[in-house]
């Protein structure tokens, strides 16, 4: 089964030097993923534009968020197969990224990933997010500039779960699904709560003629 994107000038267009380093992702992915629980049976012929372009979506604004910070530091929490994570951790190499996730199962796929994919800027975290944000409280880890997440929960429940991770003026920036918007609504308080504010919905490019994704980003007061 050939991936549809396959050769296509996109990736290199959209991937610029990460393309080698996620080259090796795509084929792992290709061979481990729906055995190992981390993509279904119908991912595996569009593992580029599913998983990996559209975890590189968030790229552009991740940048724009960090722009002049001494300190470039993101969370990914949930990181799961590693999207975004280890996606966004090859096509930003001058950044530090700490993914977070609770699966032992998970953990060991991540491990690999980043043994693989030789990348010098991950930590990979075992545990939930309550327990990372426990830690900034108590002042043994910094809070970060940016918070990224896919496909995690909804925005009432991920409020709570990323916003306290930020510092002052940070940004939660998460891929989510067309019920973007109805979500941020329904989540008003908690956003607020958790010291979001100015929470919008962006259209993201994922690539020349593929359909945009949609990208929540909420700035820490």
């Amino acid at each position: 089964m050939t991936d549809t994107l396959a050769g296509s000038p996109v990736l290199a267009e959209v991937l610029g030097d990460a393309l080698p380093q996620l080259e090796l992702f795509h084929k792992k992915l290709e061979d481990e993923g729906e055995p190992r629980g981390l993509i279904g049976p119908r991912d595996v012929d569009i593992i580029w534009e599913r998983h990996i372009l559209n975890s590189a979506a968030i790229v552009p604004y991740v940048r724009k968020s960090t722009a002049g910070a001494k300190f470039k530091t993101i969370a990914d929490v949930g990181s799961g197969g590693g999207f975004p994570g280890i996606v966004a951790a090859a096509c930003l190499p001058d950044h530090q990224f700490t993914l977070i996730e609770p699966m032992e199962r998970r953990v060991e796929w991540l491990t690999e990933c980043v043994e693989l994919m030789n990348l010098t800027n991950v930590t990979i975290v075992r545990g939930r997010s309550d327990e990372v944000i426990a830690q900034v409280r108590k002042h043994k880890i910094h809070p970060f500039a940016v918070v990224t997440c896919r496909a995690v929960a909804p925005m009432t429940k991920l409020s709570g779960w990323t916003l306290p991770l930020l510092k002052p003026s940070g940004q939660l920036i998460a891929l989510k699904g067309r019920s973007a918007q109805v979500e941020l609504e329904k989540a008003a308080d908690q956003i607020k709560r958790f010291g979001g504010r100015n929470a919008r919905v962006v259209e993201a490019q994922v690539g020349p003629d593929l359909e945009p994704t949609h990208v929540v980003i909420v700035d820490r007061r």
